[in-house]
């Protein structure tokens, strides 16, 4: 069994003990970590084939946070990591590259948790992972994972850093089939059950269950690679993207990416899914 799904399950058993919220909540101190590794070629291919990567050659702006994601579950699933795992919601993302990254780089990970803070619905941790070539930092992210439950108060909303987009013009129109949250969890390892079935969705508040946030970013970066609005961008040159959930998006469905300059969006029929910015080199 993989080091992921142990953690799975681990947080399969240890959730139910866990109460979100309680009093004087802390986090764990330290970091896990796993020694330098080249990325597999047939996960990675995998991974570009469902997130509809085709630029060879180049590392995925998204992949270290896949390769990372079995790191980021080890703190969250231990025991001194105070949330319930299971049900979690990813809210936003930050990354950052410092440097173009190749399948053959041999990256260093590691992940740890940075922060709790009180939500309208809920409380948030901030999830960090950093990769690194021969001790040099050349890629970092930061997440948001929301624990839903009832506050007893009224808190402050998330703040957003990503624009409303909502007049972005429309780029592509993306049929998301009913399996593409057990296909992408095939391919990511990230089998969250609010992203495989409506019946374990509907277990965590959810009436069916809905795409991955990250497999939302990571088509956004690869449809961009076509055409961000306008003008196609070279894989290479997106060296950031901010990324914000706004709505969970339930499978199936048909949604609307758009783009002008650096935003870019999903959107649905009635609410906006998804927004976002990248950054590119020389910008």
């Amino acid at each position: 069994m993989s080091s992921l799904s142990m953690s799975l399950l681990r947080g399969a058993v240890s959730s139910p003990f866990k109460r979100a919220g309680r009093s004087g909540a802390t986090l764990p101190t330290g970091r896990a970590s796993l020694p330098p590794a080249r990325s597999a070629p047939g996960p990675l291919a995998s991974y570009s084939r469902v997130c509809g990567f085709t630029e060879p050659g180049v590392l995925p702006l998204t992949y270290p946070h896949v390769l990372g994601f079995p790191l980021a579950m080890r703190v969250m699933t231990g025991r001194a990591f105070p949330l319930p795992v299971l049900g979690l919601v990813h809210t936003w993302i930050d990354i950052t590259r410092h440097r173009v990254l190749h399948p053959e780089d041999r990256l260093e990970l590691s992940a740890y948790a940075a922060g709790l803070t009180d939500r309208r619905r809920g409380t948030e941790v901030t999830m960090v992972t950093e990769a690194r070539l021969a001790g040099e930092l050349v890629w970092e992210s930061r997440s948001g994972y929301l624990s839903r439950h009832t506050t007893g108060a009224t808190i402050a909303p998330a703040a957003r850093t990503a624009a409303v987009t909502e007049d972005l013009p429309a780029v592509a129109e993306w049929q998301l089939p009913g399996d593409l949250g057990r296909r992408y969890g095939a391919a990511s390892g990230d089998r969250n059950p609010i992203h495989l079935h409506p019946l374990t969705a509907r277990l965590f508040g959810f009436p069916r269950h809905i795409a991955h946030g990250m497999w939302t970013v990571a088509r956004c970066l690869a449809e961009a690679g076509t055409g961000l609005g306008t003008d196609a961008v070279e894989p290479g040159r997106i060296r950031s993207v901010r990324a914000d959930f706004r709505a969970p998006l339930p499978l199936p469905a048909t949604v609307t990416y758009a783009a002008a300059g650096a935003a870019f969006e999903v959107r649905g029929a009635r609410r906006v899914h998804l927004t976002g910015r990248v950054t590119l080199d020389g910008s």
